[in-house]
């Protein structure tokens, strides 16, 4: 089970409204059960350098299948997961914004958000994984 292009459209659709409500242009990446883009939106004013953040924290909630702000916690030195921000080349994200979908209790892909602080891109990205 994974997601598809309708699906991903109904997700980014329910975290652009979010976005839009708090007045912070974001970028809104989703991904498939695998790991891989199924679509991005940058809106109006995002930063350009977050598209790249976006995707990543989308990949990195599916790869581990927890949220990136739960990573982030336990990526501090002293705890348990740091330094993983150096593994898969690069790619993983330990700032809020990323985020498991589920359905049916399943993980079937992630949304990854960016350009806000954290606490907008967490709220954002919320919105976004609740829309299935």
């Amino acid at each position: 089970m994974s997601l598809n292009l309708a699906d991903a459209r109904t997700i980014i659709a329910a975290a652009e409204a979010r976005a839009a409500e708090i007045g912070q242009p974001m970028n809104i990446a989703v991904v498939d059960a695998g790991g891989n883009l199924v679509s991005h939106v940058r809106m109006d004013g995002a930063w350009l350098g977050s598209i790249d953040i976006s995707i990543n924290k989308a990949f990195t909630a599916r790869a581990f299948d927890l949220p990136t702000k739960d990573l982030a916690d336990n990526s501090q030195p002293t705890q348990q997961f740091y330094g993983i921000h150096a593994s898969n080349h690069g790619r993983i994200m330990i700032f809020a914004g990323g985020i498991p979908v589920t359905r049916d209790g399943v993980v079937v892909g992630a949304i990854g958000v960016s350009g806000g602080s954290g606490a907008q891109d967490q709220e954002v990205a919320e919105a976004g994984s609740t829309a299935l």
